[in-house]
């Protein structure tokens, strides 16, 4: 199983919507590789395409004595806001990624500097959320690829030409899918398609999955329709688009600065950490902040817009990450004050099992068929759920009865029960635990 996720644009900083593809990514990852199934994770970096001329042409008039991805951003504002008034800037940035395409060694040189750079910002921001992502064949590497996919398209008559460009109609779909356009540059379909032939050859997967927002619905239809046509897919490889959904602000827009710009990931994970530390998690704030964003996105559904809000996501009652760690903490901490704990003496529990005990039974033992059902519906938010009903479900559990201590018994009797509730326990722990590990989201033994 191939899984396509993250997929950032080089030389710009990760906004709030690229944390959705990269950890519900991870998450079906992880899912995936817990059932047994070879995964092999791909970031299709945007490293590539007409962006790069305006990005090196004012890289090479600025002449910067250092670059970094927040000044990469700057010029790539400025060359926009200069553009509207400079009509011939466009011809400028035409020339340098005509440059880039041809192999010019300075163009190359810029280009290299643009994606090194952004590497290290992303990278640094995939281990703040525990993020590893397998491979890395961005745009760039089909470069040479996709003339040879055009070709195909030519030679079997699949691709047709129309009004100067060549496209791919194909069945059931009215829109054509353009693989070249007009002036002879290519697509991200050619790209796209370049890369599931790459794919097929190298891994032959059974399953390829995209995690791409749902705006491109119309588009993966498209491409996924124009491989097969070509051969890049046959009946027996799923090609399947998980898409999700929107960040919006509490008044249902997108999302963003108060000057309408794309709000900056690291803030909002900075802004979680600090949150977590006023809750009191001074050691673990890190873990408890950037855990509750996480947990915040994949407990609702893949394809539904998200109202972003701070309260929901730190509560320490309610459906939240920190609660759910909250309640593994409350495990280990119960276990913590057992020495030299043995199952041994309790081969076969015949007491009375009260309601709480029954239903914590019943859900630990749901967790093998939580996990199948989410990987199979690509859906991380049925087992986020589930762990936060296990969650409430202990927890009153707990508040109920007894567990070191129980009442009303001979001392043998007491015994039983005290190392039947410590098996349950240890159990409801491990559930959560394992869990929260396959979200992306670390457990804390004390919080």
């Amino acid at each position: 199983v191939i899984i396509d996720y993250s997929a950032p644009n080089i030389a710009k900083r990760f906004g709030i919507g690229h944390l959705r593809s990269t950890i519900i990514g991870q998450a079906i990852y992880n899912l995936h590789r817990y059932l047994g199934y070879e995964v092999i994770g791909d970031n299709h970096l945007g490293d590539w395409g007409t962006q790069f001329g305006k990005l090196l042409y004012m890289i090479d008039r600025e002449k910067p004595v250092e670059l970094s991805l927040d000044l990469l951003e700057e010029l790539y504002i400025r060359y926009h806001q200069q553009a509207e008034s400079d009509k011939g800037l466009e011809e400028e940035a035409r020339k340098w990624f005509r440059k880039l395409e041809e192999g010019d060694a300075i163009a190359r040189e810029l280009w290299k500097k643009c994606v090194d750079v952004s590497m290290g910002e992303f990278n640094r921001i995939y281990k703040l959320l525990g993020v590893r992502i397998d491979e890395s064949y961005g745009e760039s590497f089909y470069e040479n690829k996709m003339g040879e996919v055009i070709e195909e398209a030519k030679a079997k008559g699949i691709a047709r030409q129309s009004e100067g460009a060549w496209v791919i109609e194909t069945p059931g779909i009215d829109a054509p899918l353009m693989l070249v356009k007009s002036d002879g540059g290519t697509t991200y379909a050619t790209r796209d398609l370049a890369t599931l032939k790459f794919r097929q050859k190298k891994w032959q997967p059974k399953k390829i999955i995209y995690e791409v927002g749902g705006e491109q619905t119309l588009y993966f239809r498209q491409v996924f329709a124009a491989a097969r046509l070509l051969g890049y897919a046959d009946k027996e490889t799923e090609l399947v688009h998980t898409r999700h959904g929107l960040y919006l602000s509490a008044g249902g827009k997108k999302f963003s600065t108060r000057k309408g710009d794309s709000i900056k990931l690291e803030e909002v994970l900075e802004e979680a950490i600090e949150r977590a530390r006023k809750l009191g998690n001074t050691d673990q704030a890190a873990v408890v902040g950037i855990g509750a964003v996480k947990y915040f996105d994949l407990m609702h559904q893949v394809q539904s817009d998200i109202v972003f809000d701070w309260e929901k996501i730190m509560n320490l009652e309610g459906n939240s990450g920190p609660y759910i760690q909250y309640t593994f903490a409350r495990t280990q901490s119960v276990m913590g004050k057992v020495q030299n704990f043995s199952y041994n003496e309790l081969s076969l529990y015949e007491g009375q099992l009260h309601p709480e005990e029954e239903t914590i039974i019943r859900w630990v033992y749901k967790f093998s068929e939580v996990v199948e059902e989410s990987a199979g519906r690509y859906a991380p938010n049925l087992l986020a759920n589930f762990l936060y009903e296990l969650a409430q479900r202990y927890n009153t559990f707990y508040n109920k009865h007894s567990i070191l201590t129980p009442q009303g018994g001979t001392e043998a009797e007491l015994q039983r029960i005290r190392l039947f509730r410590l098996l349950l326990t240890e159990a409801t722990g491990q559930v959560l635990k394992n869990g929260l590990n396959l979200l992306g989201i670390q457990a804390p033994e004390r919080m």
